[in-house]
């Protein structure tokens, strides 16, 4: 947990942005797994740990607005509870450590909840992504289930995503620490990439390396032979030499924030030239990109720039041919790159999506392309610095893709599918870096995890 003034300052600026009415943040509940006693490793809502901190169950903040008053709903655990789980702080004793001076019993919420409606007080809350956090929402704001996300208010979304935008000092602190575990994640997954291991070991080593670090993994780890697939989670192949491993893969630290990176390794430690030659493509996309990544610069902008160290790399391999600055405003890169560059990284690995990703993206500058690959593109406003982004071009050879577009003869002044066919059982590459964005361009968070092609091989074959 960060210092009580972290928390209390946040909920003022809060305040002084919504002005009026009752924000109402509605921290996470256990959700089971196959039976009630049975749940999943309990994940607090980011939006509550940003303002109220307290990773615990059942709790709900409230700031009226109107009458400059902090609540924190939630109730003091049974003795039942206490036998199995252990004892906790006092409702009064966990609010003390956010600095929040009044707990209520989480029953008296909805009777709170009602006098303000009936005094047509507008209550203000972000969109809802869990069930169980509809159903409460729809019967404490007497609101149809199906109506409750359409519902959420715009004016806090915008509020939240202009404060968790910019990371503070102790955030960034608490990211770039975690950067040590995401390192020796994709370290041991390179040591591990040999024949005859598989997908679902490696997966099972780099989950263990994430809790053994402070936390669960970000999202579920993608680890495969299949890398064309963008978010393949089928663990089920064995690696044999000759093959590529795309890992990509992060972790939480102790207060949930995210790690993401991605690494493709040759499995058995030696890329061939024509890995090589597609690898190195990606990678000069890359460092280019973070080269462009510079505050007052559209992550838009920084996009193309990638994708054109793509598309003149594909084309000097004869994959692409024509005039690539027309090819990239008709989109043909978008076979190879069907992605966009990057997004926030922070609470959340996507951070703030669950508000909307295009209000987290985008704003009234710069709006959001409707092109094929591009609309993919989940961030594309101008950089700020104390933003922190993700950086991870890629290119892939996807089957039924290339089937589609070749059967239509589509783009062809720009794509040479005789020789794209001369890929059709390469997989795919991407190479991911978090980003810190800073007042005269960025910089990477933590040390860089290998990337470059000997360094990569050489880890590989570290304990041959």
């Amino acid at each position: 947990m960060f210092s009580v003034e972290t928390y209390k300052n946040r909920r003022l600026q809060l305040l002084r942005k919504v002005k009026s009415g009752i924000i109402l943040i509605t921290g996470n509940v256990d959700s089971p797994m196959n039976y009630s006693d049975n749940t999943y490793h309990f994940r607090q809502d980011s939006t509550f740990l940003y303002f109220f901190g307290i990773d615990l169950q059942n709790l709900v903040g409230v700031i009226d607005v109107d009458n400059n008053q902090e609540i924190l709903f939630g109730d003091d655990l049974s003795l039942d509870y206490i036998i199995w789980m252990g004892a906790q702080p006092a409702m009064p004793e966990k609010a003390q450590l956010v600095g929040v001076k009044e707990t209520k019993p989480l029953n008296s919420l909805v009777s709170f909840l009602q006098k303000a409606i009936n005094q047509k007080r507008e209550i203000h809350f972000t969109p809802p992504y869990r069930a169980e956090n509809v159903l409460r929402l729809s019967e404490w704001l007497s609101i149809p289930h199906h109506q409750v996300i359409e519902k959420a208010s715009l004016t806090l979304i915008n509020a939240c995503i202009s404060m968790r935008s910019f990371k503070e000092l102790c955030e960034i602190e608490e990211i770039e620490k975690q950067m040590a575990v995401g390192y020796k994640m994709h370290t041991t997954a390179m040591k591990m990439a040999h024949e005859g291991i598989s997908e679902q070991e490696i997966t099972g080593a780099l989950e263990g390396i994430s809790v053994a670090g402070g936390g669960m993994v970000s999202f579920p780890i993608i680890c495969s032979i299949h890398g064309e697939i963008l978010h393949n989670h089928n663990h089920s192949n064995t690696l044999k030499n000759g093959q590529l491993l795309l890992v990509d893969a992060g972790c939480e630290s102790p207060l949930h924030y995210a790690t993401d990176h991605t690494r493709t390794t040759p499995v058995g430690g030696k890329f061939t030239q024509q890995q090589k030659d597609i690898y190195q493509i990606v990678l000069n996309a890359n460092n280019a990109a973070r080269k462009a990544t510079k505050p007052g610069i559209p992550y838009h902008d920084v996009h193309f720039v990638a994708a054109r160290v793509i598309a003149e790399g594909l084309k000097s391999l004869g994959l692409m041919k024509g005039d690539m600055d027309r090819a990239l405003i008709e989109g043909a890169h978008a076979l190879f790159f069907p992605h966009g560059l990057g997004h926030m990284l922070g609470l959340d690995v996507h951070d703030m999506e669950d508000y909307n990703d295009t209000l987290v993206g985008y704003d009234e500058e710069i709006q959001r392309s409707t092109q094929f690959g591009l609309r993919s593109l989940r961030l594309g406003r101008r950089l700020h610095p104390d933003f922190v982004i993700t950086n991870e071009p890629g290119v892939y050879f996807i089957p039924a893709f290339i089937d589609s577009w070749k059967g239509q003869n589509k783009l062809s002044e720009y794509i040479n599918y005789s020789e794209v066919e001369k890929y059709r059982k390469f997989g795919g590459i991407r190479l991911e870096d978090d980003i810190l964005v800073t007042r005269s361009g960025c910089r990477i968070l933590g040390d860089r995890i290998p990337i470059e092609i000997e360094d990569v091989e050489k880890i590989v074959n570290f304990n041959r």
